[in-house]
């Protein structure tokens, strides 16, 4: 069977380069591939576009600038983009590949999540969401499923700047406007331009679906959702989640109010007002009517008496757009000038010039018959310089109100230098390379210092934790940045020195590394003395602890105790053999006996009771009953053989008379017969 669309990428090698493995996601603009890197021999993901979005040459051009836009992001919590390229008709996008899943994946499990946890996911979102702001770039397309997070916890944003390169695209081609209808700002479906307050918009949005497990707005089909996204508010998440406290709310109200004026500015405020949240949170306050005072959106009241009149274009209907799948992008376009227009039937009055001569003077009116109906009759000279006096007055006047007016701008403008014109904005350094951030401080004009090292289990080493000042605020220019960097994830290793240590000594070393002491079990060892430290028993001493983490110990209880087993009558090497089996070492002495057959274990010592391993038994072994060699007796008297035999420890029976002469004997000599033998002898 002809395999056709994805599946018939799965193997193929794409510029001589990178060979493509299993899909891993499917979206409305690109799949995304695990491949392999052959000339660096690492793995990373691919993003291939769509047929249809990479055919067009504008296409390509735009995101060959967009990803060349996002692979300058360099930071901890962005997915790093590698390279770009074109092979026939497949346009991709390499990518770092992140093991894991995504933000989607985690709310299919956990949501609704607790406040905590659902700010502990957007804090890391909105950092990268900062770093990227503050490079001038706006990702356009916030969403569960571009929210990446590790087998650690860390969290990766996915996916920067592609949107802007898909809408380009596609808007060049008719008109249509591909967006992720459940995150989209207002001001994105009224075709009036995205900004940063637009990834707030589309954090503010997820937050919520994080908090009640259900997306903002609900309708029948895409273009319902985004007419509400224009005409409704986001709910409170406490209309579905009551325990949410007020402060929450008014988060979620401040990043996803409709006039994006009121929004937050950018990831970075919105980060900030997010940790006064988590500092509320930690704090257990049910309620801090002052925080949701300041993060609730302000209302812009304008009197309609004092108010220009102003034309805006409104749409009754919605413009023609696709609004499809969770993988989908936003158009970014120009803001419009609203355009101001006068009230009808008032024109401007026609003023004639007045010569400085005719100010000292009452004009020339007509005479009394020649004067319209209703004109007043002419004022006398007296009439005329005391309304002269009171017009120069007035004019005094004004002139001093002038001069109060640019006295007060004088005043607020040098205050305006002094307590903020005259400063910068502190960069986003957070995340970046030590040696990075050195470089963007400088390059900004002003001076870096790392003051202090930290630990850190989510930064890596050698990257940015905090910057004084804290990024965007004010700092004059030339000034210093001071940083603390960190040291990466704090680990400790059990010393191997603690074997052989008393317990309180090994307490002692473990707890000047920040370790604990656990549970302590108590174990036989032939080599660690009783009531010693034999090894850690959760942890081996490669481990890489973290701190307050406890290690539990095996305590010696010295020796194991062994039964001596009584080996007495029995052969030597059977003795010998099961004794040393069990761990005792065999020592063996040899006796002659009457008694006890050669071989055979005469006595043993000890042969009962508690013994421990190496100790000595002493085996005493057999070596049957000891040999006398016969002597030549044949003639001799009878006294000297009965002497001899005797001597040699052997008896004698004779057969003959008086002290006779021996004439004959058995056995006979020179052979050997136990001590104690008889040995006959014959005289005549």
């Amino acid at each position: 069977m002809t395999v056709t669309g994805d599946e018939a990428l799965v193997g193929r090698v794409l510029n001589d380069r990178y060979l493509i493995g299993n899909r891993i996601a499917r979206g409305g603009m690109a799949s995304v591939f695990r491949a392999v890197d052959r000339r660096l021999d690492r793995e990373v993901a691919i993003k291939v576009m769509h047929h249809g979005l990479g055919d067009d040459q504008q296409f390509t051009d735009r995101f060959v600038r967009e990803a060349k836009s996002a692979a300058q992001l360099n930071h901890r919590n962005v997915v790093s983009v590698f390279d770009q390229g074109r092979d026939g008709d497949v346009t991709y996008l390499v990518m770092e590949y992140v093991p894991g899943r995504t933000l989607r994946d985690l709310m299919r499990d956990e949501a609704p999540m607790p406040p905590f946890r659902a700010l502990e996911l957007l804090e890391q979102v909105l950092v990268a969401l900062s770093a990227a702001h503050a490079a001038k770039i706006i990702h356009r397309d916030v969403k569960p499923e571009n929210v990446l997070i590790t087998p650690d916890g860390d969290v990766k944003v996915a996916d920067f700047g592609l949107a802007r390169a898909v809408s380009a695209a596609t808007t060049a081609t008719g008109g249509t406007l591909i967006g992720t209808v459940s995150y989209l700002a207002p001001e994105i479906v009224t075709n009036d331009g995205a900004d940063a307050r637009s990834d707030v918009y589309a954090c503010g949005a997820m937050l919520y679906e994080m908090l009640t497990g259900i997306k903002p707005h609900a309708g029948e089909s895409p273009i319902q959702v985004a007419y509400k996204h224009v005409h409704e508010d986001i709910a409170a998440p406490s209309a579905i989640q009551p325990d949410i406290p007020p402060y929450v709310d008014a988060l979620v109200a401040r990043a996803t109010v409709r006039d994006r004026d009121q929004r937050s500015t950018d990831a970075r405020v919105m980060l900030q007002q997010v940790r006064s949240v988590q500092r509320a949170l930690d704090a257990g306050l049910a309620d801090d009517p002052d925080l949701v005072a300041d993060l609730l959106p302000g209302v812009r009241h304008v009197d309609p008496d004092e108010a220009p009149t102003v034309a805006v274009p409104l749409s009754t209907s919605l413009p023609r757009r696709s609004l499809a799948s969770d993988s989908e992008a936003t158009e970014s376009v120009d803001v419009n000038e609203a355009t101001v227009q006068w009230s009808a039937g008032l024109a401007p009055l026609p003023v004639d010039p007045i010569t400085r001569a005719g100010l000292d003077t009452p004009p020339e009116l007509p005479a009394a018959a020649d004067r319209p109906a209703g004109l007043h009759p002419p004022m006398s000279p007296e009439d005329y310089k005391k309304a002269r006096g009171s017009e120069q007055s007035s004019h005094r006047g004004r002139n001093l109100l002038v001069l109060a007016v640019l006295a007060a701008l004088l005043v607020f403008a040098v205050s305006y230098w002094f307590s903020v014109g005259r400063y910068d904005k502190t960069p986003v350094l957070e995340g970046s390379a030590a040696a990075q951030a050195k470089e963007t401080a400088e390059n900004d004009g002003f001076k870096f210092k790392v003051v202090k090292q930290s630990f850190s289990e989510t930064a890596p080493a050698g990257t940015v934790i905090d910057t004084n000042p804290e990024p965007n605020a004010k700092i004059l220019p030339g000034k210093t940045i001071e940083a603390v960097v960190s040291l990466g994830k704090e680990r400790f290793q059990i010393p191997t020195s603690i074997k052989g240590m008393t317990l309180a000594a090994a307490t002692a070393a473990l707890d000047d590394l920040h370790l604990e002491v656990g549970e302590t079990t108590q174990v036989y060892d032939e080599k660690v003395r009783e009531g010693r430290v034999v090894k850690p028993t959760n942890h081996t001493y490669k481990d890489q602890l973290k701190r307050g983490q406890t290690v539990d110990l095996a305590i010696s209880k010295g020796p194991r105790p062994i039964s001596v087993v009584d080996y007495r009558g029995k052969p030597f090497t059977e003795a010998k053999a099961a004794l040393e089996k069990l761990g005792f070492d065999v020592k063996a002495t040899e006796v002659f006996s009457d008694d006890v057959a050669k071989g055979i274990v005469v006595t043993q010592d000890p042969f009962e009771g508690k013994r421990f391993k190496d100790d000595n038994i002493v085996l005493t072994v057999s070596k049957g009953p000891e040999l006398v060699t016969i002597p030549d007796l044949v003639g001799h008297s009878r006294k000297y053989a009965a002497k001899v035999l005797d001597e040699a420890g052997l008896k004698m029976m004779a057969f003959g008379a008086g002290n006779f002469t021996v004439k004959a004997q058995t056995p006979r000599a020179g052979s050997q017969r136990p001590k104690g033998s008889t040995v006959t002898i014959v005289g005549f």
